[in-house]
């Protein structure tokens, strides 16, 4: 598999398949409201097309990153967000970079969104369809956040390979800027536990795949087949 390693502003076509990879903390709360119950995710251009969505549909849970804001349900902390029940909702999301770098690959044939949380998952898809060229975007400052490069290398390696290690990848995750802002404070809206949830390693069974739904680009879950099926999105 050619794996590529690129930032949202390197992206200068469409890839076939990519892989947006947000460890701190887009993907790991989407994974964490799909386990909550959520049935999809909007992802939305800008907080005021979140709110217009939320408008349009009051039952939808609207959430953003940094600190609680009028409007907005919660915040983008999966620490908050994992004590919600949000059986058969509809999440709207608007992140700093992981919605960003999901909607620059939109025409993508397969978007793949990805944290640690669902690595493995995301890898056998991957290794399913016997993909031969991947493009990872990492979202994170401006495509050098260590943690979501880390996370990106090892779903490339486990996509490739048997084995791959992952505490050398866990372990940059977790000594990166990104964890460090949201242990010290920089960060807003964030929940004492989120930096070890987001380095929970396979905590979910399933991968996240986005798409064109009319004009919306909405996530959803993939619940995998038995290891002897074949994958088909």
């Amino acid at each position: 598999m050619d794996a590529r390693f690129l930032g949202i502003a390197e992206l200068v076509e469409t890839p076939p398949v990519a892989v947006v990879v947000d460890v701190m903390r887009a993907f790991t709360v989407a994974a964490w409201a799909f386990a909550r119950g959520a049935e999809k995710i909007v992802l939305a251009e800008s907080p005021a097309e979140a709110l217009a969505l939320k408008a349009r549909h009051p039952a939808w849970v609207a959430l953003k990153d940094g600190p609680p804001a009028p409007g907005f349900d919660t915040v983008n902390s999966p620490g908050m967000l994992r004590s919600m029940d949000l059986g058969g909702r509809t999440v709207v999301q608007k992140t700093t970079a992981g919605t960003v770098g999901a909607l620059a690959v939109k025409e993508a044939s397969l978007v793949l969104c990805a944290g640690f949380v669902v690595a493995e998952a995301t890898a056998r898809v991957l290794r399913t369809r016997a993909c031969d060229s991947v493009t990872f975007v990492v979202t994170g400052e401006d495509g050098r956040a260590e943690e979501d490069l880390a996370c990106a290398q090892y779903i490339a390696g486990r996509a490739t390979e048997a084995e791959t290690d992952a505490a050398e990848f866990l372990r940059r995750a977790g000594e990166s800027r990104a964890a460090a802002e949201l242990v010290e404070g920089v960060r807003r809206g964030v929940h004492p536990d989120d930096v070890a949830l987001c380095l929970e390693l396979d905590r979910f069974p399933f991968a996240m795949v986005a798409a064109l739904e009319g004009s919306l680009m909405v996530l959803r879950p993939y619940a995998l087949p038995p290891l002897t099926d074949d994958v088909s999105i």
